[in-house]
């Protein structure tokens, strides 16, 4: 694999490819880059979307109980899934090898069903590597493992911005990635899509799969974040409870 820390350099990992499948489009003409962590609001695409299910439903092809469990299946995929992924390759080095060699097979040892991504690969950040994911077409995403994107991935600042100036993405999105370590920005496609490895917090020594599974989040799948440290995590659990 070739890497680089030149902002200008973007690459797409083994199995990768050119196809993308168009979930979204997107306007161009942005005049700031800046990436904003947007969590809401309804793209064009999702508003013509849910026209076309209420002229499904006032035609009866589409009954309202249908849609129902199509949406139950669709709230089923959580980032809390890739955690319980990551936790176990934290705690148990043979899975985290299986993990790396062959992502969809570990995924299936979990009972996880991967079969709708074409390629899954793992991918896992170390003291010397950091890896970030953008999909630069649209919104490829490991949605068995991780859910739906958030708005933010999709847009056209990320995409752009992730592969121009991925530390200035990072800086964007509130991370600041350690200083002279290595950014390698992986292409999602409809080919190939990613999961990433956090790297294992310190002080987390002797912890079971599940006290480490509440430290996993979903940007640190993403790549645009670590997953917490343990007083990070108590002090969000005291936040809470307040």
């Amino acid at each position: 694999m070739v890497t680089t820390n030149d902002p200008n350099y973007y690459q797409s990992h083994k199995g990768g490819g050119n196809g993308h499948s168009h979930d979204n489009g997107h306007d161009h003409s942005h005049e700031d880059d800046t990436v904003e962590r947007v969590e809401h609001d309804l793209d064009y695409f999702q508003v013509r979307v849910m026209a076309l299910i209420t002229i499904l439903k006032e035609k009866g092809i589409l009954t309202t109980d249908e849609m129902r469990r199509a949406v139950e299946d669709i709230y089923a995929q959580t980032p809390a899934i890739g955690s319980r992924v990551v936790a176990k390759a934290w705690s148990d080095p043979a899975f985290r090898e299986r993990l790396l060699e062959n992502a969809a097979a570990a995924c299936d040892e979990l009972g996880i069903d991967t079969s709708s991504v074409n390629h899954l690969v793992a991918l896992e950040n170390t003291d010397e590597v950091h890896y970030m994911v953008v999909c630069t077409l649209c919104s490829c995403y490991p949605r068995p493992l991780l859910g739906s994107p958030p708005t933010w991935y999709k847009s056209f600042p990320y995409r752009s911005k992730a592969v121009a100036d991925p530390r200035g993405a990072l800086h964007d999105l509130g991370y600041e990635a350690p200083e002279g370590i290595e950014l390698r920005v992986v292409d999602s496609t409809a080919d190939c899509r990613y999961l990433i490895i956090p790297r294992r917090p310190k002080g987390t020594e002797g912890w079971s799969e599940e006290k480490l599974y509440n430290l996993i989040t979903r940007d640190s799948m993403i790549g645009v974040g670590d997953a917490l440290t343990p007083d990070e995590f108590e002090a969000n659990r005291a936040a809470l409870v307040e």
